[in-house]
């Protein structure tokens, strides 16, 4: 599976680790997913989503719903 978010897209982006003598190596930064379980009041059913935190804060903002409307609208199979 891919570490990619299903709702903001985040991707790992590439960077350098600085040591002390500054010699610069590459390395990945992950972002911080999470799979979780939500219970889809509308349609009965439970969904499993692979999110970033950040994306957990927009469901409790936006709701999940509709977030879950946005992401069938962009062609996510939910």
């Amino acid at each position: 599976m891919a570490r990619v978010c299903q709702v903001t897209g985040k991707t790992p982006i590439g960077g350098h680790k600085v040591s002390h003598s500054n010699i610069k190596t590459k390395r990945r930064f992950l972002p911080n997913l999470q799979k979780k379980k939500f219970y889809l009041v509308e349609e009965d059913k439970w969904i499993t989503l692979k999110l970033s935190t950040d994306a957990l804060r927009t469901i409790n903002k936006n709701g999940l719903y509709a977030v879950v409307k946005e992401l069938r609208a962009k062609g996510e199979k939910i």
